[in-house]
């Protein structure tokens, strides 16, 4: 049987051939949707790592004072933090750089970490960051008042970070240099998705806020309490600005924030869906019209495989293999390109979400023969054989 589908399919080659290459294209589509739902999907199961919900962050600008001594400087920004905890509907405050959780700013560097070259994002973090969106320590600890005086610059690493540089061994107390500093690592922390949902784990060191260094920050992070209302905000806003009368105060909500960012990175899974949901519709409507055109030249074919004791079923059985053995050959030349993709890791992606998307994008595509082929495989099965005969 399979040997004579191969016979028909190779005397129609030419007929054929754009019919395969059409698939070809739309598997070639489909896997690289696939693969990014697959790679979103993933990212989005993992765990966030941290609380956002009830956390505001506060971004403040042009800030001037008459003063530039650092002891000054810090002494006004630590009462400027004690002021707004003294509230009672806010539960920690932190100060952190400016690429706080969900922000569109970035800061990476390239570190050497155990003798391999990595490209990391930098935070800045203070004491009670830890404890405002509640981070989950792997092994070590977060910065304390220990760290006050420290001969090496304390740093926090990402369980990403550490799996890269260190594999299976102890990362605490390692040393390695940052733009020419000394530090040590304090502890390892889960892996934060502060980059949105859909985005993967990046390699991420968090250095601590020094206490000379709270002027340049420029933002920090509020919780508050879940009983606040929702007049808070502005009182809020006139606790800060009556500290800061010159500067420019803005406060944003995390959950919002989350919103905004998951929003951006979808943007682009949004066009390739819709790009490939009309290929995939002019695929459907090409094949469905080529299959009903040959069966309208195949008339004569079908009447005489019905006279001579030819089921209806085994019509559509033939009809529906036919496009099954087309769609196979454009799915196996397919598939030698797809799993390129993971042999030789291209875009840096895990091999099983490649290797997920190639299943996924197989069985739909044959889902899609299939669908397209039982219709006019049900029009052909009606074809009377005196009707046909007659007509040839």
């Amino acid at each position: 049987m399979i040997r004579h589908l191969f016979k028909l399919i190779w005397n129609k080659k030419k007929q054929n051939f754009l019919l395969i290459v059409e698939m070809l294209v739309s598997f070639m589509v489909m896997f690289a949707v696939f693969t990014l739902l697959v790679y979103y999907y993933t990212n989005y199961k993992r765990p966030m790592g941290f609380v956002y919900e009830n956390v505001w962050t506060v971004s403040y600008s042009n800030n001037r004072l008459d003063t530039k001594n650092e002891d000054t400087l810090a002494m006004y920004y630590e009462s400027l933090k004690r002021t707004v905890e003294a509230l009672p509907e806010v539960r920690a405050v932190s100060y952190v750089g400016s690429n706080s959780p969900f922000s569109a700013n970035n800061s990476n560097n390239s570190t050497t970490v155990n003798n391999v070259q990595i490209m990391a994002n930098t935070y800045q973090m203070d004491d009670d960051y830890a404890r405002l969106v509640q981070l989950h320590m792997l092994s070590g600890r977060w910065f304390s008042k220990l760290d006050d005086g420290a001969k090496d610059k304390p740093i926090v690493i990402n369980a990403t970070l550490k799996e890269k540089a260190y594999g299976n061994k102890n990362a605490i107390g390692q040393r390695f240099e940052i733009e020419g500093k000394q530090v040590v690592i304090i502890g390892v922390v889960q892996d934060l998705k502060d980059k949105g949902d859909y985005v993967a784990p990046q390699y991420s060191h968090y250095k601590r806020v020094e206490r000379n260094s709270y002027a340049s920050t420029g933002r920090m992070l509020v919780a508050i309490r879940p009983e606040a209302g929702a007049a808070f905000e502005s009182k809020l806003n006139k606790v800060l600005t009556g500290i800061m009368p010159t500067a420019n105060v803005e406060i944003e909500h995390l959950t919002k924030k989350r919103i905004a960012k998951n929003s951006i990175t979808l943007v682009p899974m949004i066009i390739l869906l819709i790009v490939a949901g009309f290929l995939i519709v002019n695929v459907a409507l090409g094949l469905f019209g080529v299959l009903w055109y040959n069966i309208s030249r195949r008339k004569a074919e079908i009447g005489l495989r019905r006279a001579i004791g030819a089921s209806g079923n085994n019509i559509v059985l033939q009809i529906v293999s036919e496009t099954l053995v087309l769609a196979s050959l454009s799915l196996l030349l397919g598939s030698f390109f797809a799993i390129q993709f993971p042999l030789l890791n291209i875009f840096d992606l895990p091999a099983g979400v490649y290797l997920t998307a190639l299943v996924l994008s197989i069985l739909f595509i044959y889902g899609l023969v299939i669908i397209c082929a039982i219709y006019p495989g049900k029009q052909a099965s009606n074809i009377l054989p005196a009707v046909a005969l007659h007509e040839d």
